[in-house]
């Protein structure tokens, strides 16, 4: 069994509405000095089998074809 994390977030350049609104929240509870918030998606995934290339490879396909909207978002892969 092999574990992973995929960490996807939006490109730099690409406008963050819930980003800014939680800024704008942490703001408004008293957080000050709080700026550039950036929101991502994580998810921690099980893979069958112990081949970690081949489980790389699959993460890979995975996040081009459905976990990450690769034209306005990267992403990044994480094998424990």
């Amino acid at each position: 069994m092999i574990k992973a994390r995929v960490t996807v977030t939006l490109k730099n350049g690409v406008l963050d509405p819930q980003g800014k609104a939680i800024e704008g929240a942490l703001g408004s509870l008293g957080f000050e000095g709080v700026g550039q918030v950036r929101q991502g998606k994580v998810f921690d995934l099980e893979l069958d089998g112990a081949d970690k290339a081949k489980a790389e490879a699959e993460l890979k396909a995975m996040c081009e074809k459905l976990l990450a909207n690769t034209v306005i978002e990267n992403y990044t892969i994480a094998i424990a």
